[in-house]
C-alpha cells in the first residue's frame, strides 16, 4: 500500500520542495509524495544545489499551488513552515495532518557561503523529519492494511 504524502509551504521553493525530494529519495515506492506552497515563487537555485549535492535529479521539480491538489486523498499532510499551517485547507479522507516549523533558508542574507549553508541546514533537518516520520507511517500503513 503506497502511503501519499503532500508537503506545504509558503512558496514551495525551498524547504516543501527539499522535503518531497528527500522522501522520494529515501521512503522509494512506499511514497507518493508532493509538494505545493500557499503562493508559489519557482524553485530557489540553492535548493537546486542542495538537492544535486545528494544526488537528486531535479528537472521534473517546479512549483505548484496548493490549490491544485484541494480534493485530492492524502495520508498526511506535512506542513514545512507556520504560514502554510495557519492557511492549510481541508482535505478528503480525514489525513493525518502533521507540522514541522522550518525557518525559510531563502530569507537568509549573506554571501553564496552563507546562503548555500543555511539550505544545507535545512535539508539535514529534513532528514532528521524524515526518517522517523518514515517509520511511524511504514507502521501505520501495515496495521491499517491488517484490518
Amino acid at each position: 500500500m503506497t502511503t501519499r504524502v503532500l508537503f506545504l509551504c509558503t512558496g514551495n521553493s525551498a524547504r516543501s520542495v527539499i522535503a518531497e525530494a528527500l522522501l522520494k529519495k529515501i521512503g522509494g515506492d512506499d511514497f507518493e509524495v508532493y509538494s505545493a506552497g500557499t503562493d508559489p515563487k519557482g524553485i530557489n537555485p540553492y535548493t537546486v544545489r542542495v538537492l544535486e549535492q545528494e544526488h537528486i535529479d531535479t528537472t521534473a521539480f517546479y512549483s505548484k499551488n496548493m490549490s491544485d491538489f484541494v480534493g485530492q486523498r492524502f495520508d498526511y499532510v506535512i506542513t514545512v513552515c507556520d504560514q502554510a499551517a495557519e492557511r492549510c485547507p481541508v482535505f478528503p479522507g480525514d489525513p493525518t495532518r502533521i507540522h514541522w516549523s522550518f525557518t525559510d533558508p531563502a530569507a537568509v542574507g549573506g554571501d553564496d557561503h552563507v546562503k548555500l549553508a543555511a539550505f544545507q541546514e535545512t535539508l539535514r533537518g529534513m532528514r532528521r523529519r524524515i526518517e522517523p516520520f518514515m517509520i511511524v507511517a511504514k507502521t501505520a500503513a501495515k496495521d491499517a492494511s491488517r484490518n
